[in-house]
C-alpha cells in the first residue's frame, strides 16, 4: 500500500516537474536566471524540475507566475497529464 502511495506522489511531482522545465525552457531561461529573478534557489528549482522535491505551495506558485501562467492554468495543465480519475488517495 505505501510502495503505491510513493509512485503516485513520485508521478505527480514528476509531470510538475516536467511542466516547469518545458514552460522554462519555452522561454529561454536557465536556473541560474530564473533563480535570481525571483529569489528562489537554483538547486530548489533543479530538483522542483527533476521531480526529486515536494516543494512548498508558495515556491510552486512563484515558479509558476514566473513562467507566465496561472496557478489554476497550471493545475489544469498538471491533471491533464495525470491518468484518468488519478487521486492520491485512495478510497
Amino acid at each position: 500500500m505505501k510502495k503505491q502511495k510513493d509512485d503516485k506522489k513520485a508521478l505527480l511531482l514528476e509531470v510538475i516537474g516536467e511542466l516547469l522545465k518545458e514552460k522554462r525552457q519555452k522561454l529561454n531561461k536557465g536556473i541560474l536566471l530564473l533563480g535570481y529573478e525571483y529569489d528562489i534557489s537554483n538547486s530548489s528549482i533543479a530538483q522542483v524540475e527533476k521531480g526529486k522535491r515536494d516543494v512548498q505551495i508558495t515556491t510552486l506558485w512563484k515558479l509558476v507566475e514566473a513562467l507566465g501562467m496561472s496557478f489554476p492554468e497550471f493545475v489544469d495543465e498538471v491533471t491533464k497529464r495525470l491518468p484518468d480519475k488519478f487521486k492520491l488517495i485512495d478510497d
